[in-house]
């Protein structure tokens, strides 16, 4: 009988899990993000002190050289994380375990478990959103995430900026980018504090939604998905912005896609926190 492997490699942890013939965890175990030597070496230990792996998916941070032709396939590129720009996670991965290796986003992961068995169950297509202390994206359609020459940079969209907000943003790169202006280390470079310390009257609520609803307004026009998920830590402790949310999108829209009900179209997840180690199951071929 196969047995599936599944890491959500995470810029702080890397979470492991093991299930048989279909996605339901058997066991699993977290070891904390090092560099690349020291966690790969706890990990492996996991799977091994297990029995091994059939085939392992792997849902990680990235950017992530996801070309199946290129020699760098499955490596991390371009990281801040310390060690681990150009560390080919995959090669790492197969070279130690001796079994196929599936890799994408950490989002993807999450995308493709709440698209088969969560919030887009029987729906064709979903885009999920996570929102934390970076923003990523990603679409699925019939079961399997969309790629271009690279993976979705969602949180790098630019918006319109909010009236009244002089905010520099805090993206190396674009610096007034989404992840610039709508993550919870946005909000701290910007007030001071963290959102968990910041009053529901505060105005700063109302930036966050507005910025949000203009990416989620976005993907229904570019991408008309059946289900936007909102995921992440942000939304999850603060789920009195999904209201917000749909009334900015609703705004951005300005009627143009006719009377869409977003209370069922912008969700929050089904699956929780294991929606990227589920993904992952799946990535490795375990049965919905």
């Amino acid at each position: 009988m196969p047995v599936f492997g599944s890491i959500e490699a995470g810029g702080t942890k890397f979470r492991c899990a093991i299930a048989g013939a279909t996605s339901a965890i058997i066991a699993q175990a977290d070891f904390p993000t090092r560099f690349p030597d020291e966690t790969i070496a706890d990990v492996i230990a996991f799977f091994t002190s297990n029995g091994g792996v059939s085939s392992l998916g792997v849902g990680s941070f990235g950017p992530l050289d996801l070309d199946p032709g290129a020699t760098s396939f499955g490596a991390i590129v371009r990281t801040p994380k310390p060690g681990w720009s150009d560390f080919n996670l995959r090669a790492a991965l197969m070279s130690a375990l001796g079994c196929p290796v599936a890799i994408d986003t950490d989002v993807n992961a999450s995308g493709l478990a709440e698209a088969l068995l969560g919030a887009g169950r029987g729906f064709p297509s979903l885009a999920y959103i996570t929102i934390g202390t970076g923003i990523g994206g990603g679409l699925i359609q019939h079961g399997r995430a969309l790629h271009g020459f690279a993976h979705p940079e969602m949180g790098h969209f630019r918006p319109r900026r909010a009236a009244g907000d002089t905010f520099a943003g805090i993206c190396p790169y674009h610096g007034d980018c989404l992840e610039g202006l709508a993550t919870g280390a946005a909000v701290f470079a910007r007030a001071g504090r963290h959102l968990a310390d910041t009053p529901q009257a505060d105005p700063i609520w109302n930036q966050l939604a507005e910025y949000i609803g203009q990416l989620c307004s976005s993907i229904l026009l570019f991408a008309a998905p059946h289900r936007i998920v909102l995921g992440g830590g942000v939304m999850a402790s603060n789920p009195h912005l999904f209201g917000a949310i749909r009334q900015a999108t609703t705004a951005h829209l300005a009627g143009y896609l006719g009377p869409l009900k977003l209370d069922d179209i912008i969700v929050p997840p089904s699956l929780g926190t294991e929606a990227g180690l589920i993904g992952g199951l799946l990535m490795a071929g375990a049965t919905p």
